[in-house]
């Protein structure tokens, strides 16, 4: 009985190392919106090319840099801190339109 004891504390304590690793990691990939904006401009040359809303009122932004071709999604929450989502390589602009309606393509 003392061994499955021991091994459910064990297991709880490393689940609540595991999240505040995961807290921590997070953080590292958020600060206050201006210094993400600014960075982003400095460093990468990225400018905002698109933006969005989207759930609980965070902001979607789309930054890249037409030269260089480098991009970032970033998402700000409402308490303003700025965290990046995703970025690569290759950034294009697209204007598409929508298909005729009744087309099948």
């Amino acid at each position: 009985m003392t061994t499955k004891v021991n091994v459910a504390l064990l297991s709880a304590g490393f689940l609540l190392a595991a999240a505040t690793l995961v807290d921590a990691q997070q953080l590292e990939h958020c600060a206050p919106r201006d210094a993400v904006v600014e960075r982003l401009a400095a460093k990468y040359g990225e400018t905002r090319q698109s933006m969005g809303l989207g759930s609980n009122n965070a902001v979607m932004e789309v930054f890249a840099s037409v030269e260089s071709g480098s991009w970032t999604i970033t998402v700000t929450m409402t308490n303003g801190m700025t965290c990046l989502v995703a970025s690569g390589q290759a950034f294009e602009e697209l204007a598409e339109v929508l298909p005729p309606k009744g087309d099948d393509a």
